[in-house]
Protein backbone atom coordinates (compact mmCIF):
# COMPACT_ATOMS: atom_id res chain seq x y z
CA UNK A 1 0.00 0.00 0.00
CA UNK A 2 1.37 3.10 -0.81
CA UNK A 3 -1.76 5.21 0.38
CA UNK A 4 -0.17 8.74 2.63
CA UNK A 5 -1.16 8.81 6.34
CA UNK A 6 0.15 12.12 6.22
CA UNK A 7 -3.47 13.17 7.66
CA UNK A 8 -2.78 11.16 10.72
CA UNK A 9 -2.60 12.87 13.88
CA UNK A 10 1.26 12.26 14.54
CA UNK A 11 2.36 16.07 16.02
CA UNK A 12 3.47 15.57 19.55
CA UNK A 13 0.62 15.77 22.73
CA UNK A 14 1.86 18.00 25.59
CA UNK A 15 1.97 14.99 28.68
CA UNK A 16 0.36 17.76 30.80
CA UNK A 17 -2.03 19.98 28.40
CA UNK A 18 -4.07 18.32 25.91
CA UNK A 19 -7.64 19.03 24.00
CA UNK A 20 -9.82 16.09 25.40
CA UNK A 21 -13.51 15.48 24.20
CA UNK A 22 -15.73 13.47 26.13
CA UNK A 23 -19.33 12.22 25.67
CA UNK A 24 -21.97 9.32 27.09
CA UNK A 25 -25.33 8.54 27.45
CA UNK A 26 -27.15 7.57 30.42
CA UNK A 27 -24.72 4.02 30.91
CA UNK A 28 -22.02 6.17 31.19
CA UNK A 29 -23.04 9.62 32.11
CA UNK A 30 -21.49 9.14 36.19
CA UNK A 31 -18.36 7.97 34.98
CA UNK A 32 -17.97 10.88 32.24
CA UNK A 33 -18.66 13.23 35.36
CA UNK A 34 -16.08 12.12 37.34
CA UNK A 35 -13.74 11.67 34.58
CA UNK A 36 -14.59 15.18 33.55
CA UNK A 37 -13.75 16.63 37.17
CA UNK A 38 -10.63 14.73 36.96
CA UNK A 39 -9.24 15.96 33.18
CA UNK A 40 -9.47 19.38 34.39
CA UNK A 41 -8.57 19.08 37.63
CA UNK A 42 -5.36 17.92 35.57
CA UNK A 43 -4.76 20.80 33.52
CA UNK A 44 -6.51 19.45 30.22
CA UNK A 45 -8.78 21.42 28.20
CA UNK A 46 -11.77 19.55 28.24
CA UNK A 47 -15.02 19.25 25.84
CA UNK A 48 -18.10 17.95 26.84
CA UNK A 49 -20.22 16.54 23.98
CA UNK A 50 -22.78 15.38 26.34
CA UNK A 51 -25.29 13.98 27.38
CA UNK A 52 -25.08 17.10 30.01
CA UNK A 53 -27.78 15.49 32.08
CA UNK A 54 -28.72 11.84 33.14
CA UNK A 55 -31.82 10.92 30.70
CA UNK A 56 -32.29 7.12 30.77
CA UNK A 57 -33.62 7.18 26.91
CA UNK A 58 -31.15 8.95 25.79
CA UNK A 59 -28.76 6.93 22.11
CA UNK A 60 -25.08 7.06 22.59
CA UNK A 61 -24.64 7.86 18.59
CA UNK A 62 -26.06 11.32 19.55
CA UNK A 63 -22.71 12.06 21.92
CA UNK A 64 -20.10 9.67 20.59
CA UNK A 65 -20.66 10.73 17.22
CA UNK A 66 -20.50 14.62 17.04
CA UNK A 67 -16.96 13.48 19.68
CA UNK A 68 -15.87 11.05 16.81
CA UNK A 69 -16.35 14.16 13.96
CA UNK A 70 -14.27 16.53 16.38
CA UNK A 71 -11.47 14.55 16.58
CA UNK A 72 -11.32 13.71 13.30
CA UNK A 73 -11.70 17.14 12.35
CA UNK A 74 -8.35 18.02 15.09
CA UNK A 75 -10.88 19.58 17.30
CA UNK A 76 -9.81 17.65 19.96
CA UNK A 77 -6.58 16.09 20.51
CA UNK A 78 -8.20 12.87 22.10
CA UNK A 79 -11.40 11.03 23.18
CA UNK A 80 -13.05 9.66 25.42
CA UNK A 81 -16.68 7.57 24.51
CA UNK A 82 -18.61 6.25 27.44
CA UNK A 83 -22.06 4.38 27.02
CA UNK A 84 -23.16 0.94 29.16
CA UNK A 85 -20.94 -1.74 27.90
CA UNK A 86 -18.30 0.53 25.61
CA UNK A 87 -18.94 -1.73 22.88
CA UNK A 88 -21.98 0.56 21.26
CA UNK A 89 -19.31 3.56 21.94
CA UNK A 90 -16.67 2.35 20.06
CA UNK A 91 -18.33 1.09 17.53
CA UNK A 92 -19.98 4.23 16.51
CA UNK A 93 -16.85 6.01 17.02
CA UNK A 94 -14.94 3.73 14.42
CA UNK A 95 -18.16 4.64 11.94
CA UNK A 96 -15.66 8.19 11.33
CA UNK A 97 -12.79 8.26 9.50
CA UNK A 98 -9.56 8.88 10.74
CA UNK A 99 -11.08 7.85 14.23
CA UNK A 100 -9.20 4.74 15.98
CA UNK A 101 -11.14 3.60 18.80
CA UNK A 102 -11.08 0.61 21.33
CA UNK A 103 -12.85 -0.68 24.24
CA UNK A 104 -10.11 -0.54 26.81
CA UNK A 105 -10.12 -2.28 30.14
CA UNK A 106 -6.52 -2.29 31.29
CA UNK A 107 -3.38 -0.73 31.36
CA UNK A 108 -1.42 -2.60 28.82
CA UNK A 109 -3.38 -1.96 25.36
CA UNK A 110 -4.10 1.84 26.68
CA UNK A 111 -0.81 2.83 26.16
CA UNK A 112 0.06 -0.05 23.23
CA UNK A 113 -2.84 0.83 21.53
CA UNK A 114 -1.87 4.32 20.94
CA UNK A 115 2.11 3.74 20.82
CA UNK A 116 1.32 1.19 17.69
CA UNK A 117 -1.83 1.80 16.15
CA UNK A 118 -1.87 5.69 17.28
CA UNK A 119 -5.65 5.19 19.25
CA UNK A 120 -7.03 8.62 19.77
CA UNK A 121 -10.44 7.54 21.68
CA UNK A 122 -10.43 4.87 24.42
CA UNK A 123 -14.04 3.68 25.51
CA UNK A 124 -15.34 2.75 28.33
CA UNK A 125 -18.47 0.94 29.76
CA UNK A 126 -19.42 2.93 32.73
CA UNK A 127 -21.43 -0.20 33.97
CA UNK A 128 -18.20 -1.55 34.39
CA UNK A 129 -15.43 -0.14 34.78
CA UNK A 130 -15.02 1.85 38.25
CA UNK A 131 -14.02 5.47 38.72
CA UNK A 132 -10.69 4.64 39.65
CA UNK A 133 -9.78 2.63 37.04
CA UNK A 134 -10.94 4.66 34.50
CA UNK A 135 -9.02 7.27 35.61
CA UNK A 136 -5.87 5.20 35.56
CA UNK A 137 -6.31 4.03 32.15
CA UNK A 138 -7.37 7.65 30.60
CA UNK A 139 -3.95 8.90 32.74
CA UNK A 140 -2.22 6.40 30.34
CA UNK A 141 -4.06 6.86 27.19
CA UNK A 142 -3.31 10.44 27.44
CA UNK A 143 0.62 10.23 28.83
CA UNK A 144 0.99 7.46 25.66
CA UNK A 145 2.88 8.65 22.15
CA UNK A 146 2.79 7.12 19.07
CA UNK A 147 5.91 5.84 18.11
CA UNK A 148 6.18 5.99 14.21
CA UNK A 149 7.87 3.30 13.67
CA UNK A 150 7.48 2.41 9.95
CA UNK A 151 5.70 -1.17 10.32
CA UNK A 152 3.07 0.74 12.56
CA UNK A 153 2.81 3.18 9.76
CA UNK A 154 2.97 1.26 7.39
CA UNK A 155 0.05 -1.02 8.86
CA UNK A 156 -2.15 2.30 9.84
CA UNK A 157 -1.93 3.41 5.93
CA UNK A 158 -3.64 -0.14 5.06
CA UNK A 159 -6.35 0.17 7.62
CA UNK A 160 -6.86 3.80 6.36
CA UNK A 161 -6.73 3.03 2.44
CA UNK A 162 -10.62 1.19 4.16
CA UNK A 163 -11.93 3.97 4.80
CA UNK A 164 -11.71 4.99 1.32
CA UNK A 165 -12.83 1.53 -0.22
CA UNK A 166 -16.56 0.67 -1.03
CA UNK A 167 -17.95 -1.82 0.57
CA UNK A 168 -18.37 -4.20 -2.02
CA UNK A 169 -14.83 -4.49 -3.37
CA UNK A 170 -12.22 -7.53 -1.76
CA UNK A 171 -9.22 -6.92 -0.75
Amino acid sequence: MNKSISHLPLKELSPSIQRVGIAADHGGFELKEYLVKMLRAAGHEVNDFGDGQLKSDDDYPDFIIPLARALAAGKVDRGVGICGSGVGASIAANKINGVRACLIDENFSAHQGVEDDDLNMICFGGLLVGHALAWELVETFLAARFTGAERFRRRLAQVAALEDMPTTKTL
